[in-house]
């Protein structure tokens, strides 16, 4: 009865604890109350709860570390219990009809202890070891990697958004040349044709608000895709393209990188792995020792001592050495794979570590160069701003054409939208340029 009360008591205790990380799971996926903006924090760890490439980077690095506790415990002592009956057919003789038997009735009752020493074998706990750093840095890729594609959804969403209100603006800025090109025509200042070119460019920035809206709701529904679990296309984003993060000074983003690359790492893992790949290979070749100690019974009866009070339990220890002397060129062609791998893995160490220089420059000139353009087409949409309502004063009092006015309201949109877009451009390449460096 204790037993049972013992085991219902863990059963209960297992489902309390499901429960619990099950609701744990559940408050942390849903910290941000449902009519709240998201900020990028928020879809990021939506994201990482949800893209199945990142949370397979995480479960195969779970998996490496499973496979170096598995080979270190392989070169360790293991200790286990047998016991058992033999029966063997009676003859009538004190052995039974088999020859080997020790009796018709042998019981054992057995603590086994078995050690198991190979060069080979502590070469593949550095080979697993290894893996187990090649697992992480891939899960630090693939996080960072997630990171980017957050952040450029992220503001490609409000970017969009961003350029259909710009296209609202522009067709009610071109809607009112209409009117204005019409009041002029009525008063015999300017000529039909005018008021045929201010329709056509209406017309135009009409189509212009239809293919953003469109674009801002295909930004939206990818997003959402990428960070809820269950589809939501209804939610709100917190607009922060004005908080310009900073950019380090290029010497600290070297040293960032000189020590903080994943792409580096795992090269380097993969060809630390590769080398122990060798040396197992290569330590097949090498004796192998095993030890095995027991201690318990092996008798005709199931006791420590027999009725005529011999003792039974005993201890043995066997120990075996394992020498390989012929195998028709298998270890040696182990050892030549082994080789070619670890050619393979050197060569993209290299070309990793050349590749990272490379994009190290690029990916800091592409955020250098957003930033600065930043203040500049700020300056640029302004000036186009008190262009078109220059053009449009010049217009009324005779001193300009309809193309002039139609040109610059072409330009302000442009400007406008060149400045929305290299603001996110500015965010996604910090994102980017965090890839090789991480934070900062």
């Amino acid at each position: 009865m204790t037993a049972f009360r013992h085991t219902l008591f863990c059963a209960l205790l297992l489902l309390s604890l499901s429960a619990w990380s099950q609701n744990g799971a559940t408050a942390s996926a849903s910290t941000v109350p449902p009519n709240a903006p998201l900020t990028v924090d928020d879809a990021l760890r939506f994201a990482k709860a949800n893209e199945p490439q990142f949370r397979s980077a995480v479960a195969e690095a779970g998996i490496a570390h499973g496979d170096k506790v598995q080979a270190r415990a392989a070169l360790l002592p293991s200790v286990a219990y047998t016991t058992g009956i033999i029966y063997t057919t009676p003859n009538g003789t004190l052995t039974g009809a088999y020859v080997g038997a020790n009796g018709p009735h042998e019981y054992l009752s057995q603590g086994v202890v078995h050690e198991s020493l190979s060069f080979a074998g502590v070469a593949d706990l550095r080979r697993t070891q290894a893996l187990e750093a090649l697992g992480k840095a891939r899960a630090e890729i693939a996080l960072r990697g997630l990171v980017a594609t957050v952040v450029q959804s992220y503001y490609a969403v409000i970017v969009s958004d961003s350029k259909y209100r710009n296209a609202q603006l522009a067709a009610q800025e071109a809607e009112n040349f209409v009117q204005l090109s019409q009041k002029l025509q009525n008063g015999g200042e300017v000529a039909h044709s005018d008021v045929i070119k201010a329709q056509l460019q209406a017309n135009d920035r009409q189509r212009d608000v239809q293919e953003t809206q469109l674009a801002a709701e295909q930004a939206k529904l990818g997003l959402a895709v990428l960070i809820f679990p269950d589809f939501n296309p209804d939610y709100q984003l917190v607009n922060d393209l004005d908080k310009t993060p900073a950019l380090p000074d290029f010497p600290q983003v070297q040293q960032l990188a000189a020590t903080n690359n994943p792409e580096i790492n795992a090269a380097m893992a993969a060809f630390k792995a590769s080398q122990y790949e060798v040396s197992a290979a290569v330590g097949a070749r090498i004796p192998s020792l095993s030890f095995d100690y027991l201690y318990g019974i092996d008798a005709n009866q199931y006791a420590t001592y027999t009725p005529d009070h011999i003792k039974n339990l005993g201890s043995q220890v066997v120990a075996t050495l394992s020498i390989p002397i012929f195998d028709w060129g298998s270890l040696e062609s182990k050892i030549k794979q082994a080789h070619l791998q670890r050619d393979v893995a050197k060569v993209q160490l290299s070309a990793t570590q050349r590749e990272a220089l490379a994009n190290l420059r690029l990916f800091y000139r592409e955020a250098q160069t957003a930033r600065n353009q930043i203040e500049l087409l700020k300056h640029s949409a302004d000036l186009a701003a008190d262009s078109l309502r220059l053009t449009t004063l010049r217009y009324q009092g005779g001193e300009a054409t309809a193309l002039e006015v139609v040109d610059a309201q072409n330009t302000l949109v442009l400007a406008r939208d060149n400045f929305d877009d290299a603001t996110a451009r500015y965010r996604v390449a910090i994102a980017n340029l965090q890839t090789l460096t991480g934070s900062f």
